[in-house]
């Protein structure tokens, strides 16, 4: 009989996985949200002050918006830096972990608008039974 290869969730669950310390759920808690793809996709270009984003992404709140570069600090994607002036000015910008998790995330694009078709068909069948 042959080798058959142990998923990736079986792998882990060997090696002692625990549903509720799952990095990848960590993770996805806070890159899968609504706003944060599109806030790190604005400061891949460079840094963005707090009202450049908030006009870049006319759809968020202020209030979703500094929670979602909160969270984004919190985790080490994005670094806060502020500026001596009157008034004090803050500036956002990716730091070299947000950085690594730009080619994941254009990956991530990619296949979601390569499949979207095949997705939408299979949402439309799905409504239709």
């Amino acid at each position: 009989m042959r080798d058959i290869a142990m998923s990736r969730l079986e792998q882990w669950k060997a090696e002692g996985f625990n549903p509720h310390n799952c990095p990848v759920r960590q993770v996805l808690d806070h890159v899968a949200a609504k706003w944060t793809s599109l806030i790190l996709l604005e400061l891949e270009t460079g840094p963005k002050r707090f009202n450049a984003l908030g006009r870049s992404l006319p759809d968020i709140s202020k209030r979703m918006l500094t929670q979602s570069l909160r969270d984004l600090e919190r985790d080490g994607l994005v670094a806060r830096e502020v500026f001596a002036t009157k008034p004090p000015s803050v500036s956002y910008s990716l730091t070299d972990l947000g950085c690594s998790f730009l080619g994941p995330l254009h990956a991530m694009i990619d296949w979601a608008s390569d499949k979207m078709p095949e997705i939408e068909a299979a949402r439309g069948n799905f409504a239709d039974a």
